[in-house]
């Protein structure tokens, strides 16, 4: 490689690694950490047995979507664990249990038509007296007098957001016949003409015809009659109870372009709104789940980890760094550089992977980051050994820094390719946070052969045209440890002048 290749190759790499991370600095950007790192909390909901794989993929998207939609998680990590378990992982989420809702709410959603309210349970209210008509007693909680499982087709008693109870008959019209919905703060929604937080539900062509024609079977009621009200059903509890209004037409209904579905005094109706347009908009989640564990990591624990993890870092490169002045000298000064180059592109590319694939940095990722300093610093190793060899058996310097390349470069490139592909199979094979490990090995094995390349051999070969090829301890001769005349002779008169 000639003295001006090795330039414009080395200023080019140095400008794209400590650019592209200056760069990404100087906007905000880093890597985005995971839940051990900086807190939130981590559930592990179980589905029934004999649910199969998609079932569990297709939960596993909506509950992204719908934890996405809360707006306050970084980064959501959801993935099937096992043959029926989800583990759900949220960093920095500070609403814990509306994050377990949405998360854990099955979703099922369906329009039915109210029979009667009650302060409370008819079957409390007076045990002696028999179930309303429609509902079978061994569907009932005897502690509560509720209906335990709720079925859309069938009558039910189910408890209201409002405290209180309500006969609901079979749906009109059920989850799958909207396809959207947007929560919105309207001006005339409420009581007494109050503003305050409504959804606006899209149905299907089909079901808008079945709200229309619901509404209007509800519309021949007198204004008053609870039998006039609509019930509104969210995973077998009524969210809403909206009466039609007067003057619809029964012949008519009303118009399901013109719906709106007001939000009730809750302690925060915004909250409710977004998060019934997100049920709406992506659907109930195929199959009930029960969660099996919630862990919690505090903030100050993610920081102490992070916190540790970088002492562990920084205190392995200062002990790399001084091994490698002390028994490579100025070789040793192009490794530590060329651990920052390192550094600067391991960065950049997980912060870009965060960015446009929603990757975070785990404290097993950092662990790997940590375990390929050794990596790259042993890439060092093997061509700096290499170099030795050549000079010792007699070639010249320069030669020996190029003929040496082309042995150590293949034998990185096998030694990178064996890790690479034991941190595919563990990425494949292992659940959980060995996944981050994986990961962060095998994207360092790829970018050591990427800075051996363009790095460490332009910068070793401007080195070795360099006053530093044999001046003193530091020199490239006091590393390589021979001198020969041929080295001498080889320089130009300007080299050997300087």
């Amino acid at each position: 490689m000639s003295k001006k290749q090795a330039l414009v190759t080395l200023l080019v790499t140095l400008a794209i690694a400590w650019g592209s991370v200056s760069a990404l600095l100087a906007f905000g950007k880093t890597p985005k950490l995971g839940l051990d790192l900086q807190g939130g909390f981590a559930v592990v909901l179980v589905a029934p047995e004999g649910t199969d794989a998609e079932t569990l993929q297709k939960a596993v998207e909506i509950m992204r979507r719908r934890i996405e939609n809360l707006g306050a998680v970084q980064e959501p990590e959801i993935s099937v664990q096992g043959s029926r378990a989800i583990l759900v992982q949220l960093p920095g989420v500070e609403d814990r249990e509306r994050a377990l809702q949405a998360v854990g709410t099955t979703g099922q959603m369906s329009f039915r038509p109210v029979v009667g309210v009650f302060p409370d349970s008819p079957v409390k209210l007076d045990p002696t007296a028999p179930p309303p008509e429609g509902i079978d007693p061994s569907t009932l909680d005897p502690d509560t007098g509720l209906t335990i499982d709720d079925d859309p087709s069938t009558t039910a008693l189910l408890r209201g957001d409002d405290g209180l109870v309500y006969l609901v008959g079979p749906a009109f019209l059920v989850g799958s016949d909207l396809k959207g919905g947007e929560a919105r703060f309207s001006g005339t929604s409420g009581v007494g003409g109050a503003g305050g937080w409504v959804v606006v539900p899209e149905f299907t062509s089909e079901g808008g015809e079945k709200f229309r024609r619901a509404t209007g079977e509800l519309a021949t009621y007198p204004v008053g009659d609870p039998r006039r009200q609509m019930a509104i059903v969210v995973d077998g509890v009524v969210t809403s109870a909206p009466a039609v209004a007067a003057g619809v037409d029964p012949q008519q209904g009303l118009d399901p372009n013109a719906v709106v579905i007001t939000i009730g005094t809750s302690e925060d109706p915004e909250a409710e709104a977004q998060d019934l347009a997100a049920i709406l908009r992506y659907g109930a989640l195929p199959t009930t789940f029960e969660r099996e564990r919630v862990e919690s990591v505090s903030a100050s624990l993610g920081a102490d980890s992070l916190k540790a993890g970088l002492i562990a870092g920084l205190a392995g490169l200062l002990l790399v760094a001084i091994y490698m002045i002390v028994y490579y000298r100025s070789l040793g000064l192009i490794a530590i550089v060329g651990l920052t180059v390192f550094g600067s592109l391991m960065v950049t590319t997980l912060t870009l992977l965060g960015i446009f694939q929603g990757l975070t940095l785990t404290l097993a990722g950092v662990t790997g980051i940590i375990v390929s300093v050794g990596i790259t610093s042993d890439s060092y190793i093997v061509y700096f050994e290499r170099i030795k060899e050549e000079h010792r058996a007699g070639r010249p310097l320069r030669p020996a820094v190029d003929h040496a390349f082309q042995g150590a470069f293949r034998t990185v490139l096998t030694g990178d390719t064996v890790t690479f592909l034991g941190a595919v199979l563990l990425w494949l094979l292992a659940i959980g946070p060995v996944k981050g490990f994986a990961l962060t090995l095998g994207l360092a094995t790829l970018i050591d052969v990427v800075v051996a390349y363009f790095y460490t051999r332009p910068a070793t070969a401007l080195l070795v045209r360099s006053g530093l090829r044999d001046r003193g301890w530091f020199s490239m001769d006091a590393a390589t440890g021979r001198r020969t005349e041929t080295d001498t002779a080889e320089r130009t008169p300007a080299e050997v002048g300087a």
